[in-house]
């Protein structure tokens, strides 16, 4: 490897990332909200969302008619709090006299829970006089639905009707064409001076020395009169579920070295956040603000990434998808029976099909994703209980794989829209340039991509491996696909001349030679030859892709190569993860370990939040990585890629149906000289595991062993 992408875990101090507004994101079930760092909301791309309807577009704060003056603000590690500590500017004169700046400390606390936002304001007189202190607020709800916050344009919308006033809270309401009435409303602990449909007023006399708290709800449909006890008893009851949601499966801890363990408890409490506990079990959303709602592709491969940790994520993925499978054909949808759901959504403009997410089917990995998870799942756990109750699921998701997903009936599995108002790109790069020629030309449909034929082979695979425990006598059959899975892939998308797969084949069957990551998702799924895997791993590891930050999603020089674009160029920490999985499967683990060190130096730059994305520029000495302005933070793939990573390098894998866990010629990364494995579950037993450096070698030594499991170290 060049030394010049050796990067040590313990150098990098974190630096604000340049490029990328700070907007403060918290979550809760169904309901998020985004603001800017003074807590504002300013009617752009924040605000407070529940049901992906906008229930308060403007909640803006000032003292004494200025903004304040920010100290600092953040949200918590548990990401269950914001908090913004601000200090006043020179008040205006009251009596005679004006209060100078910086006498006052206002600190602006806030969380989500029961499908409402709670805030406390907190005013400190530290000042050698007693202040007259005016404060405002400046509100509005404008109900728009998400996909019109994201600048979809609409002909006509319903009805917002004038809003009430009771003389501390102030309900708005609207009615959509929908014909669904929605309304929210925002209460006060103290009555304001001055009360209008867009205003409060407040005038607080503040001794010198003295405190005072106003307490403020805003939610869904009515509020009760907001108190300390409510913000008290709300905030236990927020605090608590994120924290039972965090300590679900095992937990890994690095050595004594701060920076490294909070960025694996930032990522643990970023997937936390992300989850919602469904009726069929958690669930990872896919990220805020835009993507605040089940995914398919997103959900598997965030469940995935966690599955050695926490298989309680992969068995509600799969439950909840499974009650969604598609039993009709629909153009407009993408939908045919037995296809797993791309992507819902709750809001107006769904409900009245002027877009087609609330319940919609383009994506032509998942299905194939949905069928292999099962497999991974079933391996990791055991549990055949849920895989005979998903059993009928599965064999509908086969049997849209044999049916519908190869329209051309070549034996690949391809997709072409099936109305224009759906994704013409449907993999998970599904932006409208991502799929194209050597030449920069867009191919025609149907359009089979490289890596959704290694998903469609671990899925045949799967079915294999689950029908014989199940008894199914279509066991041979499934095998045998995977097999001609394998060989078609070999035989069509594989390019000699350039010792790496083709990203696609277009309608014609012919190659879309651009060099690009998918290929890495292939290596994840197990597909290639040895021989082919090492020729790509060598080609994924030359600086044409790899920044020193992570893996480019294109290789510099493709034809619409742009490292500032979404799928083109930039640097996405899922694909690199899932790349880095797929290299470490075939033996490599040196490399493999060095990319973690280098995922690790970029998230040290992001605040220890890796963002959806970011830009693929070379690393440069001193410098951190460039931000993508409008990527998601946080974002649930993202936050699982250390996981996942952390399992390659280990070489980790767990067997249930053995009682066996396996470290095959485990590394650890540069300046990582110790690992811990807490509360690591085989079936019925329980085990800790110390991975640690000795001698030139990680060595496994296991701890606290419960119950019958076998943990061996392969060479």
């Amino acid at each position: 490897m060049d030394d010049a992408y050796s990067t040590q875990l313990t150098a990098g101090e974190s630096v604000e990332a340049t490029g990328l507004e700070q907007l403060m994101a918290l979550k809760e079930g169904d309901t998020f909200l985004v603001a800017d760092g003074w807590g504002d909301m300013k009617g752009g791309a924040d605000g407070l969302f529940a049901g992906d309807t906008r229930v308060l577009s403007r909640w803006a704060m000032t003292v004494g008619l200025l903004k304040p003056s920010r100290l600092s603000s953040g949200v918590s590690q548990d990401n269950v709090f914001f908090s913004c500590h601000t200090t006043n500017r020179p008040l205006p004169p009251m009596g005679g006299r004006s209060a100078p700046a910086g006498v006052l400390h206002i600190e602006r606390r806030r969380f989500l829970w029961n499908r409402r936002m709670f805030e406390r304001i907190r005013m400190v007189n530290h000042g050698v006089e007693d202040i007259l202190l005016p404060l405002a607020f400046d509100f509005g709800a404008d109900f728009f639905d998400i996909f019109q916050v994201r600048g979809t344009p609409r002909a006509k919308r319903g009805t917002i009707h004038t809003p009430t006033t009771d003389g501390r809270r102030v309900t708005f309401r609207y009615t959509g064409l929908d014909d669904v009435d929605r309304s929210s409303c925002i209460a006060f602990s103290e009555p304001p001076a001055r009360l209008t449909h867009q205003r409060a007023e407040f005038m607080f006399s503040l001794p010198k020395g003295r405190s005072l708290d106003l307490f403020i709800e805003c939610g869904v449909d009515a509020c009760e009169t907001p108190d300390a006890d409510r913000w008290r008893q709300n905030a236990i009851q927020a605090r608590l579920a994120m924290r039972a949601k965090r300590r679900r499966g095992a937990s890994v801890r690095g050595p004594r070295s701060p920076r490294f363990n909070d960025w694996l408890d930032q990522s643990r409490a970023d997937m936390a956040l992300l989850t919602t506990d469904l009726p069929t079990g958690p669930y990872p959303y896919a990220g805020t603000p835009w993507f605040s709602t089940p995914f398919g592709r997103d959900g598997i491969i965030s469940a995935w990434q966690m599955l050695w940790l926490d298989p309680s994520l992969a068995k509600g993925v799969l439950t909840y998808l499974a009650s969604r499978q598609a039993t009709e054909t629909s153009l407009y949808r993408d939908s045919q029976p037995g296809k797993i759901m791309h992507e819902t959504r709750g809001g107006e403009m769904s409900a009245l099909h002027e877009v087609p997410f609330g319940l919609y089917y383009g994506g032509v990995d998942t299905t194939c994703l949905f069928v292999a998870l099962a497999g991974a799942y079933a391996n990791r756990t055991g549990d055949l209980d849920l895989i005979r109750k998903l059993w009928p699921n599965l064999i509908a998701a086969a049997d849209w794989m044999r049916d519908y997903g190869d329209s051309n009936n070549d034996g690949l599995i391809d997709y072409q829209r099936g109305a224009d108002t759906g994704l013409s790109n449907q993999g998970w790069k599904d932006s409208e340039d991502s799929i194209f020629h050597a030449d920069g030309r867009f191919p025609k449909g149907p359009i089979a991509l490289l890596e959704v034929q290694g998903y469609a082979f671990a899925a045949w695979k799967a079915l294999g491996d689950l029908g014989e425990r199940l008894h199914d006598d279509r066991t041979t059959e499934w095998r045998m696909r995977a097999e001609q899975v394998r060989s078609l892939v070999e035989e069509k998308f594989w390019m000699e001349d350039e010792g790496f797969y083709a990203v696609a084949l277009d309608g014609d069957g012919q190659q879309c030679r651009a060099i690009a990551s998918n290929a890495g998702h292939l290596l994840f799924t197990g597909l290639p030859s040895l021989e082919r895997a090492r020729r790509v791993t060598k080609r994924l590891l030359t600086a044409e892709f790899r920044t020193g930050w992570g893996i480019r999603t294109l290789e510099v020089g493709q034809a619409r190569f742009n490292p500032m674009s979404y799928h083109n160029g930039s640097v996405w920490p899922h694909d690199t993860a899932m790349a880095a999985a797929g290299m470490a499967a075939y033996g490599e683990r040196d490399a493999v370990a060095q990319i973690l060190a280098e995922i690790y130096a970029a998230a040290a730059h992001f605040h220890l939040r890796l963002p959806e994305l970011f830009c693929g520029f070379p690393r440069e000495p001193g410098e951190p990585p460039i931000a993508y302005p409008v990527a998601c933070l946080p974002q649930a793939w993202a936050a699982g890629s250390v996981f996942l990573m952390l399992q390659a390098t280990l070489g980790l894998s767990i067997d249930a149906w053995t009682e066996t866990v396996d470290l095959a010629d485990p590394v650890l990364p540069a300046g990582l000289d110790r690992l811990k494995i807490t509360g690591l579950e085989v079936g019925g037993a329980v085990v800790d595991l110390n991975i640690q450096h000795a001698d030139g070698r990680a060595v496994v030594i296991p701890h606290h062993k419960q119950g019958k499991v076998s943990i061996r170290t392969l060479r």
